[in-house]
């Protein structure tokens, strides 16, 4: 954690907030107390507002009622330029970088250092950008291009932006998204820097794990109201969530075994790209979750993309239902009843300004389709069967899909294939930035699809999902498989340490593993 703050006198306070929009009450008698030098984590479900919220402090949206104060002083501000000007700066989960600029540029834009009134003074700019930098104990080139750097280091570089307004309080909305333990590590050690009398950070995360870590106290809110706020020295995880959904949730569930005797409803042999994957091979058992692991860069995601067509592919068999099938392209895989849920989900799995209805019709409009004319009534049908049995949230069909929660959309999305009739579906990071609570819906949503003779692979960074989840689990390496993990084997370290091998470097341990001297991994 980040150390109990010694000084207990409020930085932030929200008090009897109330906020509404068109047929929505986001927020009522809402309460929320930031200590002078902690870390305060916010938690709660999709929906329950934690984002109308962080608008109203960050200066987008104003209050109907209610009140805030700051530094024990009246907080109303006009704008987000206002915030920032007032001490409080916030970090989206949704970078706000400009890609073709620079770092520097990127940290001090709108107020770059001039020379004269139209110049801009491009050593300073670097300079200044350099020396925060090191204040903050950042590795990063103030001339490098943003649009070039890791996903890790352009959050840096968020980061970065944020605290050059040298604020009294840095709201971050989950900022670990797609970082690795290292990486998170090292935003760990900054925020640790940065808390000290006179600052505080209010830390958004569905990662228990990691709130644990860094948080002093967790703030918990469920349907836009105040639950409750407890000590993170003293706070049960189990408590945690049971207070979020309003329900007490069994984490440590395990799946039992798939039998060997299922039929292989696919089977993928020597799959190679020229970049990263390696002879890879498994096969998908009928009604079976496949989880795949790995560290990042291991090659997960390039399988997935591969398999549907949405990378080239130059070489490998895939065989389906015992029969040999060729995939060029996604939309071959569709018609072939595979459908790939990618990790992210507003670039490729939604059409974010159209609404629920034709989201969900996507991938099967045909079948809702006569003379060229689209048959809405039959399309209302299918979206609205479809809408009551995932439990997806909202106000109507005609909802466009970026107004959802992150839970609801990944529903969206998972309702587009299954009016399309897929036997086989494939997961890739299937609840990132998803609450506790829609994490649970998804889950069972996917044994239920299991349990009507759907096959699934999931992929997932969070070893604990993978787990709890997955009948069996593929390990991969380096672009290589390294081992095949049956349920009962499978646990943490064993995941750990075959996402740790290089078999083509060790022949040891490739052949302790069973592999094939081309590196293809036996099937369990």
């Amino acid at each position: 954690m980040s150390g109990v703050a010694t000084m207990t006198e409020p930085l932030l306070e929200v008090e009897g907030v109330d906020k509404s929009f068109p047929g929505v009450r986001a927020l009522h008698d809402m309460r929320l107390e930031l200590r002078s030098g902690e870390v305060l984590a916010l938690v709660g479900e999709n929906g329950a507002g934690k984002s109308t919220l962080m608008k109203l402090l960050s200066g987008i949206h104003s209050a109907d009622a209610g009140h805030f104060r700051l530094g024990g002083e009246p907080y109303q501000p006009a704008s987000p330029r206002h915030a920032l000007e007032l001490g409080i700066s916030i970090i989206h989960q949704e970078f706000n970088l400009v890609p073709h600029l620079t770092v520097a540029q990127n940290i001090f834009i709108g107020r770059e250092p001039r020379r004269g009134r139209l110049l801009l003074d491009e050593r300073k700019l670097n300079a200044d950008a350099a020396e925060l930098l090191d204040r903050l104990h950042l590795r990063l080139d103030p001339r490098a291009v943003v649009g070039e750097l890791t996903v890790a280091n352009q959050q840096m570089v968020e980061i970065a932006k944020a605290l050059s307004y040298d604020p009294r309080v840095l709201i971050m909305d989950e900022p670990t998204a797609a970082l690795n333990d290292a990486e998170v590590a090292t935003l760990h050690e900054l925020i640790r820097r940065f808390v000290r009398p006179g600052t505080g950070v209010i830390y958004i995360s569905h990662r228990m794990e990691e709130i644990k870590r860094i948080a002093d106290r967790v703030t918990v809110i469920r349907d836009g109201e105040y639950i409750d706020t407890l000590d993170m020295a003293t706070a049960a995880t189990p408590d945690i969530i049971a207070l979020m959904v309003g329900r007490a949730i069994d984490t440590e569930a395990r799946p039992e075994g798939v039998r060997a005797d299922r039929e292989v409803v696919l089977r993928v042999e020597g799959l190679r790209t020229r970049d990263l994957l390696k002879d890879v091979s498994f096969d998908l058992r009928h009604g079976e979750i496949l989880g795949f692991a790995g560290l990042m860069g291991a090659g997960r995601t390039e399988v997935a993309r591969a398999l549907v067509g949405a990378d080239k592919a130059e070489a490998g068999a895939v065989t389906l239902h015992g029969e040999p099938v060729r995939i060029a392209t996604p939309a071959d895989a569709a018609k072939l009843g595979i459908g790939y849920l990618s990790e992210d989900r507003k670039r490729f799995g939604l059409l974010l300004d159209q609404d629920v209805k034709a989201n969900i019709a996507l991938s099967a409009l045909r079948q809702f389709t006569k003379a060229g004319f689209v048959r809405d009534c039959a399309l209302r049908a299918k979206a609205d069967r479809y809408v009551g049995a995932l439990r997806i949230k909202t106000p109507s069909l005609d909802q466009t899909a970026k107004n959802l929660s992150g839970g609801n959309q990944q529903k969206v999305v998972i309702a587009k294939w299954l009016a399309k009739d897929c036997d086989i579906l494939i997961f890739d990071e299937p609840t990132r930035g998803i609450d506790v609570g829609a994490k649970e819906e998804i889950y069972q949503l996917l044994r239920e699809l299991t349990g009507q003779g759907k096959s699934i692979i999931m992929i997932s960074s969070e070893l604990p999902e993978i787990l709890r989840m997955s009948h069996r689990v593929v390990v991969m390496s380096e672009g290589r498989v390294t081992r095949v993990l049956d349920a009962d084997e499978a646990t943490q370290e064993n995941i750990m340490h075959y996402a740790t091998l290089r078999p083509d470097e060790n022949p040891a341990d490739a052949a302790e593993l069973g592999l094939a001297p081309e590196g293809k991994a036996g099937q369990s």
